[in-house]
């Protein structure tokens, strides 16, 4: 515990616990010790979109909660990156969907910079999808389209709108957030200005199989100038 504590800049007691507790858990955990899907990169298509749609099925049937959940990735004006979690909306032949605020950060960045990065990861298959390619924002018709078949308590969100503004207290949010429920069992078709539709067209989208004997399978489809796709794989 002395160690630890030192570690932790010279905590002691509960906050030394703590410390203590978090790399003994950290360091148990263990990756891909049951049976994994087989990934034959030779029998692999020749465009991403019909592999992804593949594994992505795979992942749902096999458990994985929420396989439609996915990391994005922006770079805001200073060069940073940005990532937080959504969700998937669609994937077709024009790219990837997800939607948001055109006021929020990401919003902003992609408006300045619209370049990004997706990441999927499916632990109950060992699977993770990353994905890079230029956003294009839709207009405000598809967005519009792409509200009304949600819930009424995505509507509500966007009706209360204000994504990443500071917020002054949790009193506020439960008064605007009460007002924009209300609304939205009201007004099904309540106009949310900002949101918006926004479809990543991809450049480079890789698929990393996971390997129990860390021989990780890594397939990466790129684009050509001609606008078709090169497949490659890729050291683990």
């Amino acid at each position: 515990m002395t160690n630890e504590s030192s570690e932790a800049g010279g905590t002691t007691g509960a906050d030394a616990t703590s410390a203590y507790e978090f790399r003994e858990i950290l360091h148990s955990l263990r990756v891909w010790d049951s049976p994994l899907p087989a990934f034959d990169t030779s029998a692999a298509p020749t465009e991403p979109l019909p592999l992804f749609r593949e594994w992505f099925v795979a992942a749902a049937k096999a458990g994985q909660l929420e396989p439609h959940t996915m990391s994005l990735a922006t770079v805001d004006a200073q060069g940073r990156p940005d990532v937080r979690t959504l969700m998937l909306h669609d994937a077709d032949a024009r790219g990837w969907h997800f939607a948001s605020h055109a006021t929020s950060a990401k919003g902003r960045q992609l408006a300045a910079r619209p370049e990004a990065a997706l990441g999927f990861y499916w632990p109950a298959v060992a699977r993770q999808v990353r994905i890079r390619g230029r956003v294009t924002a839709c207009g405000p018709q598809e967005s519009r389209a792409d509200l009304a078949v949600r819930s009424r308590g995505a509507l509500a969100a966007a009706l209360t709108g204000r994504q990443s503004e500071v917020l002054g207290s949790v009193e506020e949010l439960a008064r605007v957030a009460q007002a924009a429920w209300e609304r939205a069992g009201a007004e099904p078709d309540a106009p949310a200005p900002t949101w918006t539709r926004y479809v990543l067209d991809p450049a480079e989208v890789e698929f990393f199989q996971g390997d129990p004997a860390r021989r990780h399978v890594r397939l990466r489809y790129r684009r050509t100038a001609e606008g078709s796709w090169e497949r490659e794989l890729l050291w683990p």
